[in-house]
């Protein structure tokens, strides 16, 4: 029994033993405020409706605005609602949201704070807490909660002016020396008719000028397609540094994939990383400090769930700003883990790309076994291009045997490796 209860039979007793009206009085009127308040708060709490508005999907340094709306849906005011929003450590940059406010009959109400993205991840806003309860404390207090809600950061991205990369390197539609075919919009010149020649490609004004027959000419192209490589297996990264070089790593590959999709051509992505949405189907597990998307490393796996890592499927290459964000979202969410080395898995990861495509495989250093795979890769007929995120002072030997063995390697270990390619300001 509630201390009330007791304060309620205390007064019925002494009213009945001393007869007295005015003790009967503060009885009827402490019975009516009580039963007031126990009917009358979950009623309004039930018919409070809250919602929560944002830009779900932000860039880093980016400021969101996430709009909390709280309707009451009745004729009669509530007097008190006390909000509590959770929010992630990494992505406060004000109070937090703690405040109580009244709501009158058919009264909305809105609350706006704002975040800001200093990591890529994947993290939780919410769930907002709503309590509410009578002016007099009589009845305990009613309480409510508005759902969780999800923000995705995507990584840094580097403007790029130029990849600083050869110009023969075939990013999508390039010119080439190999004759697949003619493209339109490329006119070359003219030449002598042949016989065979379309009559679609005659030039008929210089026909006339010359008094013999001429076709016009095209500059060959080859279509090929661009696929990201990005290898974060753990212990392909020296362990010292590996937080930093993993995070470069990924900065490198949405870079990359912004420049292509930038100069409008196809680009996909695969990785062996391990995507956090992937491993918790059933519940996510959030950090308590930094509010971001943990990987369940912790929990041990079964055979079966060993046998396959938590590799997110290929993004097949395409074009669009649609294709880009798709890319940079699971960007976003990708950790290191100890998946399969990139030694035992880039072969077969590419087995579904067109012949020709060019692979660029960003990993953390040009090894032995890391060419041997790049070079298979170029004997089934792809281009492969290998980026090494981490430092080396030997990288010569690794460009020269890269050279050997048919494919190009590049160092880029650091933001003072992609000066030169920055786009000016």
């Amino acid at each position: 029994m509630t201390p009330y209860t007791w304060l309620l039979l205390l007064l019925l007793a002494v009213a009945f033993f001393l007869q007295v009206d005015f003790i009967f009085y503060i009885l009827y009127v402490f019975m009516g405020v009580l039963l007031w308040s126990r009917w009358q708060t979950p009623r309004a709490m039930r018919r409070l409706l809250a919602g929560r508005d944002y830009n779900r999907r932000a860039f880093l340094g980016e400021t969101v605005a996430v709009k909390l709306t709280l309707y009451n849906n009745s004729r009669l005011s509530i007097p008190w609602v006390q909000l509590d929003e959770s929010v992630p450590a990494e992505l406060r940059i004000e109070e937090a949201v703690h405040q109580a406010i009244t709501l009158h009959g058919r009264q909305t109400l809105q609350v706006t704070y704002h975040v800001r993205g200093l990591q890529r991840g994947y993290y939780q806003l919410g769930p907002l807490r709503l309590s509410s309860g009578d002016l007099f404390g009589l009845a305990a207090p009613y309480l409510g909660y508005l759902a969780a809600d999800f923000l995705t950061i995507y990584p840094r991205i580097i403007a790029l002016a130029q990849l600083g990369l050869p110009a023969r390197l075939p990013f999508g539609t390039v010119a080439s020396r190999q004759r697949l075919f003619a493209d339109p919009a490329r006119p070359m010149g003219v030449r002598d008719f042949r016989h065979g020649d379309s009559l679609r490609q005659m030039n008929w004004k210089v026909s006339a000028h010359s008094r013999r027959l001429m076709v016009k000419t095209f500059e060959p192209a080859i279509s090929l397609e661009t696929t990201l490589l990005l290898n974060l297996h753990n212990e392909d990264y020296e362990r010292h540094n590996r937080a930093y070089t993993v995070e470069w790593a990924i900065v490198v590959a949405a870079s990359l994939a912004s420049h292509l999709v930038n100069q409008r051509q196809p680009v996909g992505l695969i990785t062996n990383g391990a995507d956090p949405l992937r491993t918790q189907a059933e519940q996510l597990n959030f950090d308590e400090t930094s509010g971001r998307l943990l990987h369940r490393r912790h929990r041990a796996r079964t055979e079966a769930e060993s046998a396959v890592p938590w590799i997110p499927p290929p993004i097949p290459p395409r074009n669009g700003r649609s294709q880009l964000m798709k890319i940079l979202e699971q960007l976003a969410r990708i950790e290191s883990d100890h998946s399969t080395s990139f030694a035992a898995w880039a072969t077969a990861a590419c087995v579904n790309l067109g012949w020709g495509a060019t692979i660029m495989a960003i990993t953390a250093r040009g090894d032995e076994a890391t060419c041997n795979t790049l070079h298979h890769l170029a004997r089934a007929g792809f281009n492969p291009i290998l980026l090494t995120v981490e430092p080396d002072y030997n990288f010569g030997a690794v460009r020269e045997r890269a050279r050997r063995l048919g494919f190009q390697a590049h160092k880029v270990s650091g933001p003072r490796d992609l000066d030169r390619w920055r786009q000016p300001i």
